[in-house]
């Protein structure tokens, strides 16, 4: 009796069993992955590249414009537009905070917005 007899029994006996198999579904659960919140700062319309940049890779950022406000009026709202350009390619969002600060998500997070009393849904707030 030599090696290959030995597999020819294995062979047998799962031959006669017909070789049904059932293929069961693996259910992965979803992996939790952590985001990631960053502050920026927004002093020249160069940087906006970088912001760009963290958003595609899916970073929350906290960005500061105070220092590009008070430089050039004209690079702030070109550079924020851009941004919000890219917020849109990336289904992400952007909102302003204050006076300083813009908030910028990439698709996994979404700035809450309080609706004020007195104004319907769909109506624009001022």
């Amino acid at each position: 009796m030599g090696i290959k007899d030995f597999f020819k029994r294995f062979k047998s006996k799962s031959a006669e069993a017909g070789e049904e198999y059932v293929e069961i579904e693996h259910q992965q659960k979803p992996a939790l992955s952590k985001v990631t919140v960053q502050i920026e700062k927004l002093d020249d319309f160069a940087d906006s590249d970088r912001i760009q940049r963290k958003i595609r890779e899916g970073v929350i950022l906290f960005v500061r414009v105070r220092g590009l406000k008070d430089k050039n009026m004209e690079d702030l709202k070109r550079a924020i537009a851009r941004i919000k350009k890219t917020c849109l390619a990336v289904n992400g969002d952007i909102a302003g905070i204050s006076d300083d600060w813009i908030v910028v998500t990439p698709s996994n997070a979404q700035v809450y917005r309080e609706i004020p009393e007195g104004v319907e849904t769909g109506q624009e707030v001022d």
